[in-house]
């Protein structure tokens, strides 16, 4: 989902729960809009920790290198 679904999840859910003002029946559009804010806010901030962890990680690479001089060791 990343940052931009979180912020979305979030913006829909705030324009459901303060800006609509219609009901349906059996649907509380203001109960809908605070649980699209909270699985927005949830999204955002996994998706903060997950780049940050992401940004985090290092990689090390071996190279082996031999003279022409020294010969390289012997293997059994």
């Amino acid at each position: 989902m990343g940052i931009g679904g979180g912020i979305a999840l979030i913006v829909i859910g705030a324009i459901l729960s303060f800006g609509v003002r219609d009901s349906i029946d059996a649907i509380d559009l203001t109960v809908i809009g605070y649980i699209c804010m909270g699985a927005g806010a949830l999204a955002l901030i996994l998706a903060l920790v997950i780049n940050n962890q992401r940004a985090h990680t290092s990689h090390r690479e071996v190279v082996e290198r031999y003279d022409d001089r020294t010969p390289p060791p012997a293997t059994r």
